[in-house]
């Protein structure tokens, strides 16, 4: 994961409650431009250090414990966000802003993701395509779980 999309992606992440982020170094917290623009969120979010040689083994881990992993990534056989729903135990895998997932990684995905698109130019930026994946899920489990309590208050 590169420093530019660390920035904001942990504020991100922690806003709407992710369980925890992955980041490719530790040292990204003491660079001044992450801690301005993190507001201190890698304060309140466990943050985990995988170094991108270790990925892969890291990924069939969180498989092996029932993760889902979904990877945000125009390919033949994505699901558009629209229609996805995100297992519970999902974790969301990122890819480099121009190259995307790598190919080794890119296989060990469950689901690919798309974003739905309207303009000439056909990517966003990695920071929005999770923000826009992340909120999706907060909005799916939110409505489930305030479902689940108005059910069990009736």
């Amino acid at each position: 994961m590169h420093t530019q999309l660390n920035l904001g992606l942990c504020r991100t992440c922690e806003i709407f409650g992710a369980s925890g982020l992955v980041l490719d170094s530790l040292h990204h917290l003491s660079d001044k431009h992450f801690q301005s623009l993190s507001v201190s969120s890698e304060l309140w979010l466990p943050l985990l250090e995988v170094k991108p040689a270790e990925l892969a083994d890291f990924l069939q881990l969180k498989k092996s414990e029932g993760y889902c992993i979904v990877g945000v990534e125009q390919t033949a056989n994505s699901q558009n966000l629209q229609d996805f729903r995100f297992p519970e135990r999902t974790l969301l895998l990122l890819g480099n802003e121009r190259e995307g997932i790598p190919a080794n990684l890119l296989q060990m995905l469950d689901v690919c993701v798309e974003i739905p698109q309207q303009g000439i130019i056909r990517s966003l930026n990695v920071h929005v395509s999770a923000a826009l994946l992340i909120w999706e899920y907060t909005r799916q489990h939110l409505v489930t779980r305030s479902n689940k309590v108005d059910s069990q208050s009736s």
